[in-house]
């Protein structure tokens, strides 16, 4: 084969470097992991309070819309994979190489959306639930909380590592807890209405829950926004494809640093790397779906037929961290005191988990985005970068909860608008990337290519209506 020349774009950042893609690991069991962490850190509140919120208004008729959503970004997250799998670089890397800036406009998004401590004072309100303190103590636990994860994320010798286990963790508790309820909360008639709405003909729910919250339901259903995006540095620190030349994210105080190039690599398409890659490719999309796609939709179903058999039909139900104090106390009245207790000790800690995969994610995006454009010719290491952002991320949250604040509308605006917006533009640019920066065998093409148009078409309808009825909100 002649010599092969990179087709990755190197008019912004320098050309990649050509090597052959490595091998495909003989037992493929070490490095499941990814697909879990980006289900466990979505497993937020959207699969604790919006599909179970859903469910006690509507019934189980809308599950389908979960399925709908979970294989959207599986096709999505593969996308996102595909690139990094060939390249090693992030997704947001390759961006960037279209327009400089296209990574940093993806990061910005990603820190309005994440940079007010909600995600951790759910976690923290579920806490007092135990305890029975008052909804003062929620902001000294949530303070806790951040200076927990910032000194897990950064004095962790292998962060991803960390990060898995954390996941691993909540997921092991999630599966006990759903376990628990199958055996003594869930009826049977649940069962029975879980099965028609995964039918075609389910129908779509009627007020009063208003068109936009089940759109986003459907969108965000297993992660969404810039978390998604941050699966190609999860595959990459986990030795993905050509992931495995980058080094991984360590701590720059417990960890042992080394030496990284700016940019990624390529493999030209020979028989053998071709072969190389069809295996990592086919171990990739399994991984998603048995991972990603599959406990994010089991969770989402049995956390909607738990509160379809406790709380459906109750009255004065709100859509918020207090539809899960109602629901604990039902469990507590259904089946006994320590199902409640239960409900709440593993609900405080999976959102626990989720926040310190939402800190993670975001400096992550944001530290490999400063380092490869902005900071790649300068000293400073990606690992340093991401040190103080989380910190940064931490000390922000904790003198926001310490001025008593609470989060402004335009900021709950700005956040529903950005996810939405993130993945409409991301699924364009995940088009022209894979169709024009790969080598003609591995483009993305067929019905992966049907895919992210439909995903262009969702969330560019997404984000007309999330725009038009938050401006709505805003300006009356």
């Amino acid at each position: 084969m002649a010599e092969f020349t990179p087709t990755v774009p190197a008019r912004v950042l320098p050309s990649v470097t050509v090597r052959d893609l490595p091998d495909p690991p003989r037992s493929t069991w070490r490095i499941i992991g990814p697909g879990l962490v980006g289900a466990g850190v979505g497993l937020a509140s959207g699969e604790f309070i919006l599909w179970p919120y859903i469910a006690s208004q509507v019934g189980l008729i809308f599950v389908w819309g979960a399925a709908i959503g979970i294989i959207t970004q599986w096709f999505l997250n593969m996308e996102i994979e595909r690139y990094t799998l060939a390249t090693g670089e992030t997704a947001l890397t390759g961006f960037s190489r279209m327009w400089k800036h296209w990574g940093l406009v993806f990061v910005v998004m990603t820190l309005c959306s994440n940079l007010w401590p909600g995600w951790v004072t759910t976690s923290a309100t579920m806490v007092t639930y135990l305890t029975g303190s008052g909804a003062g103590s929620v902001r000294w636990i949530a303070i806790g909380m951040l200076v927990v994860i910032a000194l897990g994320l950064t004095l962790a010798p292998v962060i991803y590592t960390a990060l898995e286990r954390v996941i691993f963790v909540k997921i092991i508790l999630v599966a006990t807890l759903i376990l628990v309820a199958v055996l003594f909360a869930i009826n049977a008639d649940s069962w029975v209405q879980l099965g028609k709405g995964l039918t075609v003909g389910a129908g779509f729910p009627v007020p009063p829950l208003e068109f936009s919250v089940l759109m986003g339901a459907i969108a965000y259903a297993g992660a969404g926004g810039g978390q998604n995006l941050c699966q190609s540095n999860w595959i990459r620190d986990k030795g993905f494809g050509m992931g495995q030349y980058v080094p991984r994210l360590v701590s720059p105080v417990t960890g042992q640093e080394e030496a990284a190039a700016s940019t990624g690599f390529q493999f030209a398409p020979t028989k053998e790397n071709l072969a190389r890659w069809r295996q990592w490719w086919r171990f990739a999309n399994i991984e998603q779906a048995w991972t990603f796609a599959m406990v994010s939709f089991v969770t989402i179903a049995f956390m909607s037929m738990l509160a379809y058999s406790t709380v459906f039909g109750r009255e004065g139900l709100a859509n918020s961290i207090q539809f899960l104090q109602v629901e604990g106390q039902v469990l507590q009245e259904v089946v006994g005191p320590w199902f409640g207790v239960l409900f709440w000790v593993i609900g405080a800690l999976a959102l626990f988990a989720s926040a310190m995969g939402i800190v993670d994610y975001t400096s992550r995006l944001a530290s490999d985005t400063i380092k490869t454009v902005y900071l790649r010719d300068k000293p400073v290491s990606v690992n340093r970068v991401y040190f103080y952002t989380v910190w940064a991320m931490a000390l922000i949250g904790i003198a926001v909860l310490l001025a008593g604040f609470d989060q402004p509308l335009i900021l709950l605006v700005f956040s529903a608008c950005f996810a939405a917006v993130m993945m409409f533009v991301y699924s364009i640019l995940l088009i022209i990337l894979n169709r024009r920066s790969l080598p003609e065998p591995i483009k993305v093409r067929s019905y992966r290519l049907g895919a992210l148009i439909w995903s262009v078409a969702f969330f560019g309808t997404l984000t007309v209506l999330v725009v038009i009825q938050q401006a709505q909100k805003l300006f009356g």
